[in-house]
């Protein structure tokens, strides 16, 4: 699972056949459209290898990278969050708040959905009631509650009436306020979870389960700025789990741009082929319930943060890329205290956690790690593990099944995470956290005191404040093995397309020219 956030901190801010379909795309562009596309500098089709297939392209239901990059690609969201968190405007012209529950949204003027509709107002409201919807059963309804009513101002302008103060908002328009073409998305007969209509850069033209999505270039795309125009005519995502396929794609040049490259390929990747190691803000830890024995005594859940070598792990298995961490909170984000230190390995003091909490012989666990991350880094946590006495059973789970165990009381209690970003940590919390939390299995009244106060607090300083309060706790009373902040790994071919990687990670086929705010 993982998510998107929004920046506030003491810097003031608003922070063969889809490749097919993709090529018979480019070669249904007029001639005099794919020659303009070659004086542009487009590239006529793009193959890009993602590490995972999404479920749906229903962006009330996407709750992972790889669908989030799908989905991008075809709709727009009113806002998303740029470098450093900042709050750029994408469909939207502005997002402001007069008070504390009121948020207007004005669109920007003369955009169009793919099938011709005009982008106005009512998608917002048809949008954000989709989401809510419990026939939705989107997990992240409950992010979208605190609006009480959508009003419809004007055929752009869309005023939010909130039921309590949400500094957060920004953070949940940005990945799941995909805007919707109400008329074709409310029509029985179409569905759009299978065949998306946005306003975005490109074109839904085919999905071929289990293989890939073929997208088209929207000729008609307002966009440029802050979130990129298009690089390709034709786009396929090609959706491949094995990080050595992927990385094969690329040196034979089956794709152009691939994702997740495995860190003891990048030799490989650089000796053909473009490497990057962009930073994003997320971070990996290992959830630590503590609603379930041993997990209820928090020298326990200390004892599990002292007995693994984190900082071995960062130099060993990932070249050095990555902070250790005290806890969920990222450098450059809301709540991250650099002077608070990490849990320092010490299996020593593991063991005498342990003792002091009635396991002087440690105990029998289970570790869940989805199929989409690196074993080698699962097998040296729970291999460090058991140096203390933790016996740690590692268990390889197919993602969505790992996404459909997180409350599960006969799944593996620990599971390795990766989230992002968390610039601004109110999903996070709100989902995993909180005691009331829609995949949490954590409760301590401390921390949900200071959850809770930082989830209404409109003034940034104060609720940064607020976190940092929360980061103390949640470092006495752990929910988690805090482990790194995230690095994204990208090959890309010597002639792809210059394109804009993205702090939240979406790999969207776009280059972005300039910043807007």
């Amino acid at each position: 699972m993982h998510e998107v956030q929004f920046k506030g901190s003491r810097r003031t801010v608003l922070g063969a056949g889809a490749a097919a379909l993709a090529m018979l795309a480019a070669a249904r562009l007029p001639l005099g459209v794919r020659e303009a596309a070659a004086q542009e500098g487009l590239a006529p089709s793009l193959a890009i290898d993602l590490t995972s297939e999404p479920a749906t392209l229903d962006p009330a239901l996407t709750y992972e990278i790889d669908g989030w990059s799908v989905v991008h690609s075809i709709y727009d969201a009113p806002v998303q969050l740029g470098p450093a968190g900042v709050l750029q405007m994408v469909a939207a012209e502005s997002l402001e708040q007069s008070d504390p529950l009121t948020w207007d949204l004005k669109l920007k003027p003369g955009i169009t959905f793919h099938n011709g509709e005009p982008l106005d107002s009512s998608s917002v409201t048809f949008s954000v009631e989709h989401i809510k919807n419990p026939d939705t059963a989107s997990q992240i309804a409950g992010n979208f509650a605190v609006i009480e009513s959508v009003e419809e101002i004007d055929e752009l302008t869309a005023r939010f009436h909130l039921s309590a103060p949400a500094p957060w908002l920004p953070s949940q328009l940005a990945p799941w306020l995909a805007l919707l073409p109400p008329k074709y998305a409310a029509d029985p007969a179409n569905d759009f979870a299978l065949n998306p209509i946005g306003t975005g850069p490109y074109v839904f033209k085919g999905w071929e389960r289990g293989s890939s999505v073929a997208l088209e270039r929207n000729p008609e795309y307002f966009g440029g700025g802050a979130k990129g125009t298009p690089i390709a005519d034709a786009v396929t995502f090609r959706f491949v789990m094995d990080g050595t396929t992927r990385v094969a794609d690329l040196i034979s040049g089956t794709s152009q741009i691939v994702s997740g490259v495995p860190f003891d390929q990048v030799p490989e990747v650089e000796s053909s082929a473009t490497m990057q190691a962009v930073p994003i803000a997320g971070c990996a830890f290992v959830r630590v319930p503590n609603d379930v024995e041993p997990f209820t005594d928090p020298r326990v859940r200390k004892a599990l943060n002292h007995a693994v070598d984190v900082d071995g792990i960062i130099a060993s298995l990932l070249g050095g890329n990555g902070q250790h961490l005290a806890n969920f909170f990222v450098p450059d984000g809301m709540g991250f205290n650099p002077e608070l230190a990490p849990h320092a390995y010490d299996p020593d003091l593991a063991k005498s956690l342990l003792t002091e909490a009635g396991f002087p012989d440690g105990f029998q666990t289970s570790l869940a790690i989805s199929t989409l991350d690196r074993m080698d880094i699962g097998q040296a946590i729970a291999g460090q593990l058991a140096a203390v006495g933790i016996q740690t059973e590692l268990q390889t789970v197919e993602i969505a099944t790992f996404n459909s165990q997180w409350k599960d009381p006969e799944a593996a209690p620990l599971r390795l995470v990766s989230w992002r970003p968390v610039i601004d940590p109110y999903t996070l919390l709100a989902l995993l956290v909180s005691s009331s939390g829609f995949l949490s299995r954590y409760n301590d009244p401390d921390a949900q005191k200071l959850i809770d106060a930082a989830a209404i607090e409109p003034d940034t300083a104060q609720r940064e404040d607020l976190y940092e309060q929360l980061g103390d706790v949640l470092f006495e009373s752990p929910a988690g093995i805090y482990l790194w902040n995230r690095t994204a790994f990208y090959g890309s071919a010597t002639d792809a397309p210059a394109w804009t990687p993205r702090p939240d990670e979406w790999l969207l086929p776009l280059h972005a020219d300039a910043v807007e705010s």
